[in-house]
């Protein structure tokens, strides 16, 4: 490579060094050129005085002035070319050091892709992007966790259903928390202690993730073209399919029905969330007005609009209606979910970018879920499953390629996975409903939803696992 490149500049180097050497033997013939006509003229000079003919004398001398002239200029050009010469030569030496400055970076990097090559894309190797595998992106997010000990889950804390803390008992539920603990089962972490449950806020979510201080993010985060392409984050399973709603104080609007009533209300609104940009977009579209009130979190909206600084909220209806819940019964015992869904909010975990191996697992780990309740396999009779069907066995006895090569996941992984939260009709139940396995008094019901087995109507289900 280096020599290709020398040669390169060495064709310059001996087409500049012509050039000169050109020139400076144009400026040398020309001074001796001059040099003899001068020496002639001053030969002739005598003999035409010798004759008496002053014409011949003063046309000589004529020639001799303008000849003087010439010289000068032909002097000042040596000169400038000379300058010239002195110029592409040092032109030269720098292209050379250039030159050789590239050789070494493009050998540098040569070295760099072998080695890249050699461990393997999908482990985690990726030079370019410090979040692709935290620890410098040498390794899966994987093989970080296992080297560790925990899982760094990132998690909301006011959000019943999906992400809730009791801070009187310490307890942590809702679906999100139920995904968290499937994943560390299945990695062969002990779900209940090995597990660091980290805040993550609207606006501080995607650094978290990007930054390492969480491995994965399970925090009612919407999947989104712009989250997919532009935050550095891979999305995996769609845990909860929602949309966007109003929740309203019907004591500040009593003639409300709908979101069309809610021209020049004041509007509790989460900062970095999908919703700032689809309520926006909604009421411009209707001609209506508002008045955003931007808030951090769910509880600090929830404060605000207890408070009558914002006369309705805005997010997520799974949200809206854990509120409504809590609502009805302390501060604000009036109040409505208006009926229009103004988003389609899939919800999904997230993993960092160029980090397939450990998104594949989150991924399946959600999936493996959804096929365990298409089978009607739960935490109470996996073990006695009838593993004579290819489509069971293969769900809670192989491996199916899961996994890095330092830390493949087990063949059981899937069984660790329901004993440890059962299938999605489980957690859900344990999230929304009673949790008795009847799907009774639940917050929100999942029969006839958008949440259902597709069997059941629903946008629920798993791609094959083989």
């Amino acid at each position: 490579m280096r020599g290709a490149g020398q040669g390169d500049y060495g064709r310059n180097d001996a087409q500049c060094r012509e050039k000169v050497c050109l020139w400076t033997y144009l400026a040398r013939s020309m001074t001796r050129a001059v040099a003899l006509f001068l020496a002639l003229l001053m030969t002739a000079v005598p003999l035409a005085g010798c004759t008496g003919d002053d014409t011949e004398l003063n046309a000589a001398n004529e020639r001799i002035t303008e000849l003087e002239s010439q010289a000068e200029a032909d002097q000042a050009k040596i000169a400038e070319l000379e300058d010239e010469q002195s110029d592409l030569l040092e032109t030269i030496g720098a292209q050379t050091v250039e030159l050789e400055n590239l050789c070494c970076t493009l050998g540098e990097m040569a070295i760099q892709y072998q080695y890249g090559y050699d461990i393997g894309y999908d482990d985690g190797w990726y030079d370019g992007y410090d979040g692709a595998a935290s620890s410098g992106g040498s390794s899966s997010t994987l093989d970080e966790i296992i080297s560790r000990g925990y899982m760094k889950c990132g998690v909301k804390d006011s959000q019943y259903g999906m992400g809730y803390l009791d801070w009187d008992t310490g307890v942590r539920s809702g679906l999100d928390i139920e995904y968290c603990k499937a994943v560390a089962a299945a990695i062969g972490l002990d779900p209940e202690f090995d597990i660091e449950y980290i805040p993550a806020s609207g606006s501080d979510r995607f650094d978290k993730l990007a930054s390492g201080t969480i491995d994965v993010l399970i925090r009612t985060t919407t999947w989104t073209t712009s989250r997919d392409a532009d935050l550095n984050a891979d999305f995996a399973g769609i845990n909860f399919y929602d949309g966007q709603g109003i929740l309203v104080n019907t004591d500040a609007f009593p003639a409300a029905t709908s979101v069309l009533d809610l021209d020049g209300a004041n509007i509790c609104v989460g900062i970095g969330t999908t919703t700032e940009g689809n309520i926006a977009d909604y009421f411009a579209a209707n001609g209506m007005d508002y008045t955003a009130v931007n808030t951090a979190n769910w509880g600090e909206a929830m404060n605000s609009f207890e408070s009558g600084e914002c006369a309705a909220m805005t997010g997520d209806m799974s949200g809206l209606v854990a509120n409504k819940w809590s609502l009805d019964t302390n501060a604000v015992p009036n109040s409505a979910i208006m009926p229009e869904l103004l988003s389609k909010e899939p919800l999904a975990a997230a993993t960092r970018d160029y980090d397939s191996d450990w998104n594949e697992i989150v991924s399946w780990v959600w999936w493996g879920m959804i096929t365990a309740e298409e089978f009607g396999i739960t935490s109470e009779n996996y073990m006695n499953a009838d593993t004579s069907n290819p489509f069971i066995d293969r769900l809670l006895n192989q491996n199916l390629g899961l996994g890095t090569t330092q830390n493949p996941l087990s063949a059981t992984w899937m069984q660790d996975v329901l004993e440890a939260v059962g299938n999605y009709g489980e957690a859900y139940d344990r999230s929304f409903c009673d949790g008795d396995g009847t799907h009774s008094n639940c917050l929100i019901d999942r029969a006839g939803t958008m949440n259902g087995l597709v069997s059941q109507g629903g946008l629920q289900y798993a791609p094959p696992m083989r």
